[in-house]
């Protein structure tokens, strides 16, 4: 062939195109289990982290599988629709739920299912629920670990964003932030009140309350609309289930 002619050249680059396509696809394909098992692994630690626990990264699946009693799904009328224990956790419905997903449709009327995370801590009882939002730049999420033997004591949390700005907004996934929320209540004689974020200096009368960032408030205001967006769907699953 011509090495001078347009078609050689058109015919060449085509081969080098393809030819990385399937380089690349290959990668992926080779690649994907270990992606899996690398966000399967930073659920885990999120969730751990709520519960007050931060093994190393090599206990992180067997610290998880020994707290984590059970996976539930759970719908907005406090009902379990599935349940998952012993071999099946960390490998469930509600492990694998897209939560972020789940809430969109939520909020656009739809019934959805939750994911609910049973664990035992020392002796307690503690349930972990999911939170997912949006800040000032991207999405933000979290969650949040609520004593079982009262269903509204906060006992710890933890929260992770995409984008916020580093040393402002991104002090959300900061323990510091996090910190304030353990000892708050969810409900105030047996009404669901949530927790707001407010400014620092300012109260919240009705509920419970934690400093936003300062210099992070819009970032702020997404976590206090995450919370209340977010917690709200497990009112009755709360109120009514009992994890003996």
């Amino acid at each position: 062939m011509n090495r001078d002619k347009n078609s050689y050249v058109i015919i060449y680059a085509a081969v080098m195109v393809i030819l990385a396509a399937v380089l690349l696809a290959g990668a992926n394909i080779l690649l994907k289990p270990s992606q899996e098992e690398n966000a399967n692994i930073d659920k885990m630690e999120q969730i751990l982290r709520a519960l007050g626990q931060t093994p190393d990264k090599a206990n992180v699946i067997p610290t998880y599988k020994s707290l984590i009693k059970k996976e539930l799904m759970v719908n907005a009328d406090g009902q379990v629709v599935s349940t998952a224990e012993g071999d099946q956790i960390g490998q469930s419905e509600a492990f694998k739920a897209n939560t972020e997903l789940d809430y969109k449709l939520i909020a656009k009327g739809e019934k959805r299912p939750l994911p609910v995370y049973i664990a035992e801590v020392n002796g307690k009882t503690i349930y972990v629920l999911p939170m997912n939002g949006a800040g000032l730049w991207n999405k933000i999420w979290g969650y949040i670990a609520i004593d079982a033997a009262d269903h509204s004591s906060v006992v710890g949390a933890d929260f992770g964003n995409a984008g916020e700005t580093p040393g402002l907004g991104a002090e959300i996934s900061t323990p510091h932030f996090a910190d304030q929320f353990k000892g708050k209540q969810i409900f105030r004689e047996g009404v669901f009140t949530g927790i707001a974020v407010v400014k620092s200096g300012q109260v919240a009368e009705d509920k419970d309350y934690v400093d936003g960032i300062s210099g992070g408030t819009l970032t702020s205001n997404g976590v206090h609309d995450m919370l209340a967006a977010s917690l709200a769907p497990f009112q009755q699953f709360l109120l009514t289930y009992n994890a003996q």
